[in-house]
């Protein structure tokens, strides 16, 4: 019988009670092994929801012991005619599949994914990052899986 649905091996599913919890289960002691990339790169947490990503991000973040940096995108429209139906207030409050809040928060050693084709076949989307270096235009990031970690 066809259900149309995946099916996972119990082996990778983790009932818990809270974010927290979750994180404690995947992550343990994350603020002592978030430098360790080989540890980093064997942990993932997924969600279907863009408000759960960020809560998880939150909540992952809150246990590294690094300073946080904030990044904001530039929302513009451009024809300029239409300026007045899509107030720059109201495109900072989308929030698409696939691409990152308005507001982005990072601390040095967080994971990152990269969300579009840079340099293939190093840089793709999808590719599991590692924060290294925050500036204010660039994050510099060490690939953390595949044939080009490390760079």
């Amino acid at each position: 019988e066809s259900t149309q649905c995946i099916t996972l091996p119990a082996k990778f599913c983790k009932n818990t009670e809270s974010i927290d919890e979750l994180v404690q289960q995947v992550s343990p002691n994350i603020a002592q092994n978030y430098k360790n990339q080989q540890w980093l790169s064997t942990r993932a947490i997924l969600a279907a929801k863009n408000i759960d990503v960020n809560t998880i991000n939150f909540t992952i973040q809150h246990g590294i012991p690094s300073e946080t940096k904030t990044y904001k995108s530039i929302d513009t429209v451009e024809n300029q005619d239409e300026v007045v139906n899509y107030p720059t207030e109201f495109l900072n409050t989308l929030e698409s599949p696939g691409m990152p809040p308005h507001v982005l928060t990072l601390k040095i050693g967080v994971p990152i994914i990269l969300l579009q084709n840079i340099n293939p076949p190093r840089l793709c989307n999808g590719t599991r990052l590692s924060v290294k270096k925050m500036m204010n235009n660039v994050i510099e990031a060490t690939i953390l899986t595949g044939k080009f970690k490390g760079e």
